[in-house]
């Protein structure tokens, strides 16, 4: 019998977190060429491009789901409005990152994407916990963080991001299932 592995799908009330797929790549690119949504996160560049968007839908789907799961967050009436991803990086336990596109700010779709995709790592992928951060200048990241059950370690790292072009401060925050 071949079993065939299919991208996970995570759905909430108003939210679809599925992998990006090449339709998406204008989508992303639109939304992830903001230098309000990139020099918020550590590997974004800016400016962000179609190139860059077709290079991370192919790096997602590259992806190896025992240690890392990408989602586009796409909203019913709305379509794409950013992506989630889990991924192990060197730290203890995984590490979780989103972004949503600044026309979507401010209507809980950050916290409604984050809270879905902790309870898919806690009962799906079997995360016990998940490692996130945020820049000491983006505090809006870090309610949304709290929102969601994460607590803040006391740990400051000084992490380089690709949009500024510098290390940034960020404050480290974990969730325990």
């Amino acid at each position: 019998m071949c079993v065939i592995e299919t991208s996970p799908v995570i759905e909430t009330r108003r939210l679809l977190l599925r992998a990006p797929a090449p339709q998406d790549v204008p989508a992303i690119a639109r939304l992830a060429n903001d230098e309000a949504i990139s020099r918020n996160t550590l590997r974004m560049p800016h400016p962000y491009g179609p190139a860059d968007a077709e290079a991370f839908v192919t790096d997602v789907a590259a992806q190896n789901p025992v240690k890392a799961n990408t989602f586009l967050i796409e909203h019913e009436d709305l379509g794409a409005v950013g992506v989630i991803g889990l991924f192990e990086d060197g730290d203890l336990a995984p590490e979780i990152g989103y972004w949503i596109g600044r026309p979507f700010w401010g209507r809980g779709f950050a916290t409604e994407a984050l809270e879905g995709a902790l309870v898919w790592a806690g009962k799906r992928w079997r995360r016990r916990a998940l490692m996130s951060g945020h820049f000491a200048d983006n505090p809006s990241s870090g309610r949304v963080l709290e929102k969601a059950g994460f607590l803040y370690t006391g740990e400051v790292r000084r992490q380089f991001s690709k949009a500024r072009g510098a290390p940034v401060e960020t404050r480290r925050m974990v969730w325990l299932a």
